[in-house]
């Protein structure tokens, strides 16, 4: 499940770099949506593993 996380994580900062750096701004506002949902999609699966491990040990 951290792989998930770590996928989500790295697919937000290149949204996050082509949003905030080298992007138009149509294509940097998208990228921007983008890199806040991809973010947050990280954190809650690595909340989730989280508490799935601590159900487990």
């Amino acid at each position: 499940m951290l792989k998930w996380a770590l996928i989500f994580f790295l697919i937000s900062l290149a949204a996050g770099y082509f949003g905030f750096y080298r992007a138009s701004a149509a294509t940097g506002t998208i990228a921007k949506v983008l890199f806040a949902l991809f973010l947050i999609g990280a954190v809650i699966v690595v909340i989730i593993a989280l508490m799935t491990a601590s159900f487990v040990f």
